[in-house]
């Protein structure tokens, strides 16, 4: 698969760029720590999907120091990355997985996805969300930083050249960013009002957005009607995590 080599080719350098690469990444990721509606001593089971090198998933090992966690990605060189990342804590498993190959029943009270569901086809989007409320606990929550279409062909040009720009400002390489330009073009970008109306449509409630800065999005849900996610809680990103 052409998108398993492009993450296997960049693995190496993953953590170094992706903060240069994502527009206001403190603010991203750490709206996403802000909406889990756990407390921090919770031994609350996690799925990260899509979880690459562990860089969200070791924010949100510093966040909930209780949590298990479990890794998935279809890149082993990512994960192996990952690994390192863990060395030694038993609390975190990685397995290389295609999305499509969740099936895990009532079983994580967190799922989380950082980047990652933008590059299935809709179709399997929809079904993916269904898998995920399927995966969760009576109570959970799904909590999804993703990037969406913007909703013109006019919004899309912009929301380019502002990534560009961005990315340019922050000091990444032009190799780096023509790396991340080339596994763009295996992007599936969906809108955003569809995706949340696909989550509300898989069974999930308290469906939301907190974060929007272009084409970059925190969005999700839970499975039943509990504690609302409340963006107003101080943030849980840990010093240093960026």
């Amino acid at each position: 698969m052409k998108l398993r080599k492009l993450f296997d080719q960049c693995a190496n350098d993953y953590d170094r760029d992706r903060p240069k690469l994502v527009p206001d990444f403190a603010s991203l990721y750490g709206t996403a720590l802000r909406v889990m509606p756990f407390a921090r001593e919770e031994a609350i089971r996690v799925l990260d999907l899509g979880a690459g090198t562990g860089l969200f998933g070791a924010m949100i090992a510093l966040a909930f120091p209780e949590a298990s966690l479990h890794l998935t990605d279809i890149s082993a060189a990512m994960l192996a990355k990952a690994q390192e990342r863990f060395a030694g804590n038993p609390k975190v498993r990685c397995l290389v997985q295609e999305h499509s190959q969740l099936a895990d029943i009532g079983k994580y009270d967190l799922v989380v996805s950082a980047l990652s569901i933008h590059h299935l086809p809709d179709a399997d989007k929809q079904n993916l969300f269904g898998k995920i409320h399927r995966a969760l606990k009576p109570g959970g929550a799904f909590v999804n930083i993703d990037q969406v279409r913007a909703p013109s062909a006019a919004a899309e040009v912009a929301y380019e050249r502002f990534w560009r720009e961005e990315a340019r400002a922050a000091g990444v390489s032009e190799t780096a960013l023509n790396q991340a330009m080339e596994r763009m073009r295996e992007d599936k970008n969906a809108l955003l009002t569809e995706q949340l109306l696909w989550l509300e449509r898989a069974g999930f409630v308290e469906v939301d957005c907190w974060y929007k800065r272009f084409r970059f999005v925190v969005f999700g849900g839970r499975k039943t009607a509990s504690e609302p996610l409340d963006p107003c809680k101080p943030a849980k990103i840990p010093p240093g995590a960026s």
